[in-house]
């Protein structure tokens, strides 16, 4: 999870949490201890953030000029480019290893000063450091947030909107097309955030969630209170499965347990969940595959 980048975190932290690894593989620093390799350690995505993005290239605008670029590019001009190009790649590759050596030497540093911490204090330390994050115990999934419709007249011929995050709370962010978002699981709540931010965009706990299902093998709707949201995801089976485990133990909390029925009359009261589940929108339901939701 960590060297996926799924725990938004400072790099002082992800070099604190690859130096605690490395005191609970090898103990106390040694130089005759084995080194996994950096990406083992540390997210590898961090190091190629700090590289120079590419040049923007502006595209060529008329056919006149495409047909002379390409003629160029089959000539000297072309041979050239290549040339660029494969120095370019030469100097990122050698910033690249430069920024793991940097980095390789600060985790050692840190792991230095663990000295005399044993094994199961630095896992316990490892994972106090990544409870910190709100979203720690969800199991996140990267998705395309293609469209939120309003279920007023549970959205009878309404077409779906082209605006990502129309707001399921006051704070969410309003957009146009589609977001790639991380969809955060958990066994109270389900999360959306934006990639590498630490604060979900919107959290909603089951009792919110009044049906979900597969439209198709790849976009999966999930109906929260009064919208519907349209995600395109690869894991559409994996998270249809996780929602129907966390939903049916919510739904579960919410029965008395057969070996203790209820020893009052019933009231019209409305029913008090436990703590950490809010008031239904609804009886959730899993909808199948019905087909595309576009209409």
């Amino acid at each position: 999870m960590v060297l996926r980048g799924y725990v938004p975190t400072s790099e002082e932290t992800l070099q604190t949490l690859a130096a605690l690894r490395l005191q609970s593989l090898n103990s106390d620093f040694s130089t005759h201890a084995p080194f996994p390799r950096l990406e083992e350690l540390f997210p590898p995505h961090v190091l190629h953030a700090r590289l120079p993005p590419p040049p923007h290239r502006p595209p060529t605008k008329c056919r006149g000029a495409r047909l002379r670029a390409g003629l160029l590019a089959g000539g000297l001009w072309g041979q050239a480019l290549a040339k660029q190009r494969a120095e370019r790649d030469q100097r990122l590759r050698g910033r690249l290893r430069e920024e793991g050596a940097s980095t390789m030497a600060a985790i050692v540093e840190k792991w230095k000063l663990l000295q005399g911490m044993g094994r199961p204090e630095a896992m316990a330390a490892y994972v106090a450091l990544v409870r910190e994050w709100p979203g720690f115990g969800s199991t996140l999934f990267d998705v395309d947030l293609h469209a939120v419709r309003p279920r007023l007249g549970v959205g009878q011929g309404q077409p779906w909107r082209w605006a990502t995050l129309t707001p399921l709370s006051p704070q969410s962010p309003v957009g146009s097309g589609p977001q790639r978002l991380w969809l955060g699981i958990g066994a109270k709540a389900v999360s959306l955030y934006k990639p590498g931010e630490p604060e979900p965009l919107d959290s909603f706990c089951y009792g919110r969630i009044s049906s979900f299902g597969a439209s198709d093998s790849s976009t999966f709707r999930l109906s929260v209170e009064d919208r519907d949201l349209l995600f395109e995801t690869s894991q559409v089976d994996e998270i249809a499965q996780l929602l129907n485990t966390y939903l049916a133990s919510a739904g579960a909390q919410r029965l008395p347990r057969p070996q203790e029925p209820p020893t009052s009359p019933p009231t019209s009261e409305p029913t008090v969940l436990p703590q950490g589940l809010c008031p239904a929108a609804g009886p959730w339901q899993h909808r199948p595959p019905v087909g595309s939701s576009h209409s």
